[in-house]
């Protein structure tokens, strides 16, 4: 049973709104770039999906996998059972919805579109994209605080927070990833913001349900710290490697994700 001390900071779902409203904050503020200007270099946006998907598999594995492997224990199940069966479903999760579900990623032309076949037009598909790209996120906050509440340990709670602050860094350039792109296609800078901001909603929805799912379900902890981190490697290899890599600044997008994988990785190690 998750309790708190009484004040309203300590309340874990509380902490959890808070920390994904951040995350969407931060997604604001990268996609509000766009009203200082209608286009970014290629080099800049290389490096900023690089830096992104390097501290998206950093917090996967720091955040989620490391503590899910060492931490959290099922009785009369092996160690290593319960976090890669989740990590393996997040994949496969994330991997299903990718194929089915019709979608186009931002950048990309509409004859592009992923998923089956549809006459929906470019704005709903890049919709639904951002839904499939940001779930994995909102999902690792939730069950990262959940697990915290859950434990009463002060290292779980700062690993949470370590977490959405590095969802929040991975977002200021996935904002910007989304709203520049629409501005160069001629949208207006309030529209492409409002697409770009909208990809931050979502991880609050999808936090509260992986945080509600773990509070009355204490043994999924660990399949759900997994599953979180699968869907979010899978997020990272399948998307945004593939995008810092389309252009000629393969080297910079490259040296980037080491950079967000590295900060991270000392932010963990540092702070918890």
């Amino acid at each position: 049973m998750i309790m708190s001390d009484g004040s309203l900071l300590s309340n874990p779902l509380v902490q959890v709104l808070l920390a994904t409203s951040f995350t969407w904050f931060m997604t604001g503020l990268g996609a509000a770039t766009v009203f200082l200007t209608r286009k970014v270099g290629k080099r800049i946006l290389a490096s900023s999906l690089g830096f992104a998907a390097g501290v998206m598999i950093s917090v996967s594995f720091f955040s989620l996998l490391l503590p899910a492997s060492t931490n959290y224990f099922s009785p009369g199940v092996p160690t290593w059972f319960p976090v890669t069966l989740g990590f393996l479903l997040g994949a496969v999760f994330l991997g299903l919805s990718d194929r089915i579900l019709p979608h186009v990623h931002p950048g990309y032309p509409i004859d592009e579109a992923e998923g089956i076949q549809t006459t929906w037009k470019r704005n709903r598909l890049l919709i639904v994209a951002m839904v499939l790209h940001h779930i994995p996120e909102g999902l690792a906050i939730g069950v990262a605080f959940a697990a915290s509440a859950l434990t009463y340990n002060p290292a779980s709670l700062v690993a949470a927070i370590t977490l959405a602050l590095g969802m929040g860094i991975h977002n200021f350039p996935e904002g910007m990833a989304v709203a520049l792109p629409l501005r160069a296609e001629g949208k207006s800078p309030f529209k492409s913001f409002w697409y770009g901001q909208l990809s931050g909603m979502f991880p609050p929805l999808s936090a509260l349900l992986g945080f509600v799912l773990v509070a009355f379900f204490n043994p999924l902890l660990p399949y759900a710290l997994g599953f979180a981190a699968g869907a979010m490697i899978y997020v990272a290899v399948e998307e945004l490697i593939p995008e810092c890599q389309r252009g000629t600044h393969t080297d910079l997008a490259t040296m980037s994700l080491i950079l967000g994988f590295s900060l991270m990785m000392v932010l963990n190690i540092g702070l918890v």
